[in-house]
């Protein structure tokens, strides 16, 4: 079961980095979901259910929600 585990913190850390690189705020909150879903996916995987239905109700739903909300009051693009 280790590989598996590997490979989504692989992926996790990919995510984190390719977050902080993206212009686009709404491709960065997008990815930023993504990671949460995947940081569910590894606790499902530790055996940890209860902790990743949190994470992806919380992390992956309403704080995206709440994210893309907040865009549409401000500008998308960051200015540097």
């Amino acid at each position: 079961m280790w590989h598996a585990e590997f490979w989504l913190l692989v992926v996790l850390v990919l995510l984190a980095l390719i977050a902080l690189r993206v212009r686009d705020l709404l491709a960065a909150v997008t990815i930023l979901s993504g990671y949460s879903f995947v940081m569910a996916l590894l606790f499902v995987a530790m055996g940890a259910v209860d902790v990743a239905f949190t994470e992806a109700a919380l992390g992956a739903g309403v704080t995206g929600v709440f994210f893309v909300v907040a865009l549409f009051a401000t500008q998308r693009r960051s200015a540097d």
